[in-house]
């Protein structure tokens, strides 16, 4: 089974994430399913329907959170070398393209989020940026053009 890399932070969100759904939603849903039984008949209840399904995708969810967990190797962000970018590091990059710093947190691919700012080990930006050092030029190949990137730091937050 493959490792799922977590930084200490997001495995303390998935950690929170499963504790809210496993005592808050699934009572919420199970008071949900309860009221909508008890206006009849639930063959022709929508409002049974919408339960049912709300508690089929949290389960899900719950079951992917618990292998995440079970196959999660931590990194811890405090323990990161600063010479050079590895996971966890949070990295500050001079786009020479539109000229301007942009900041990114690299992280494993199961906490990624581009619109916060992590960008995973394994996109093409997080690869290239694997290993390097401040001070280094880098080349990502995009779908259309390809965008070059001067490393200006190198940070644990």
């Amino acid at each position: 089974m493959a490792k799922h890399i977590l930084t200490y932070t997001g495995l303390k969100e998935l950690e929170e994430e499963l504790q809210e759904l496993k005592v808050v939603k699934r009572k919420e849903i199970a008071e949900k399913i309860k009221e909508a039984r008890a206006q009849g008949d639930l063959s022709e209840n929508a409002e049974y329907d919408a339960a049912k399904d709300e508690q089929s995708d949290m389960e899900k969810r719950i079951e992917e959170i618990e292998k995440i967990l079970k196959n999660a190797e931590v990194i811890d962000e405090d323990e990161v070398d600063l010479d050079k970018i590895s996971i966890g590091c949070t990295v500050t990059l001079m786009d020479k393209d539109f000229d301007e710093e942009v900041t990114y947190r690299i992280v494993g691919s199961t906490e990624a989020d581009i619109l916060k700012g992590k960008i995973s080990n394994e996109c093409p930006l997080g690869v290239a940026l694997i290993g390097k050092m401040v001070g280094d030029t880098i080349t990502v190949d995009g779908v259309d053009e390809t965008s070059s990137y001067e490393i200006l730091a190198i940070s644990r937050k």
